[in-house]
């Protein structure tokens, strides 16, 4: 049995742990509001210009464009979106196990990977994978310069005709507590849909619509890779947030139940010190 001596030390050091997970589910929730404003002001300019790619999909050829040509698939790469850091309770786990459903769906000699995030590289090089690309330490602010320095490297595998076609795999950010993994394919880019509906505006286009066509597919690559970060950072900071607030109620619980075993073992000792002195008066006598 533990002495009191041992479960004062075991209570002053889960307290300890306790003050640093507290500490940590703050600053997740900071970063956590920060990455939300983000996400939130990424997303109408992401609609926007999708929108603006379906006005110039009533206008020009967009087959033409090598970003929209569809052919025969020999080769597929993932981009698979972790998180450099851990402490953020299954967060990578569910992601990795995401990726792995759809790797199991292909040949493994075709499939070809690009990891976001340490969490996913070590795992993925540990076993063996191969891996075209990584990219770790993007930092707690994902900034639209980073998101294209990796667009223009999946753009070059694509056009250069490496790959076939490239999907991202990511965690969707919903709220604080929900986090929904998907997989959306990059490239080659959907062709902007003929819907008109809802755009009564007429648009002129300077200086043709081949022209801006042509400008805006690569960004808009880019775009829908930025927005897939913002999406992971945002849930990365929400699943920290509820892992730490998990711990700390767990440390709670955990001081409570030492709490009751050092005063049961520091009654037991009274009792025994009690017993002691009964004996020893009954001795005298």
């Amino acid at each position: 049995m533990a002495t009191m001596q041992d479960i004062r030390r075991r209570i002053r050091s889960v307290r300890n742990i306790q003050q640093i997970t507290r500490a940590m589910k703050m600053v997740a929730g900071a970063k956590l509001r920060r990455a939300q404003r983000a996400l939130f002001a990424g997303r109408p300019y992401s609609d926007k210009m999708e929108e603006v790619l379906v006005r110039l999909g009533t206008r020009v050829d967009t087959s033409l464009h090598p970003l929209l040509a569809q052919r025969e698939v020999k080769n597929t790469g993932f981009v698979v979106i972790t998180a450099d850091r851990g402490l953020a309770g299954g967060f990578a786990a569910s992601i990795i196990r995401n990726a792995l459903r759809e790797l199991e769906k292909r040949d493994p000699r075709s499939v070809h990977l690009i990891t976001v995030g340490s969490k996913g590289r070590d795992y993925f090089k540990r076993r063996g994978y191969n891996l075209m690309g990584e990219y770790v330490g993007l930092g707690d602010e994902i900034t639209f310069a980073k998101a294209n320095l990796i667009a223009n490297a999946l753009t070059e595998f694509y056009l250069s005709e490496l790959l076939d076609e490239i999907y991202l795999v990511y965690p969707s950010f919903v709220n604080a507590l929900t986090q929904r993994q998907t997989v959306t394919r990059l490239l080659p880019l959907s062709a902007p849909t003929a819907k008109t509906e809802g755009l009564a505006a007429e648009y002129l286009f300077e200086p043709s619509p081949e022209a801006v066509l042509n400008a805006l597919l690569p960004r808009y690559v880019s775009t829908i890779v930025y927005r897939a970060l913002l999406e992971a950072k945002a849930s990365e900071e929400a699943a920290r947030m509820t892992a730490m607030e998990a711990a700390t109620k767990n440390a709670d619980e955990m001081i409570e139940k030492l709490t009751i075993s050092f005063n049961r073992a520091r009654q037991a000792s009274i009792t025994s010190e009690i017993s002691e002195i009964v004996a020893g008066a009954e001795a005298l006598k």
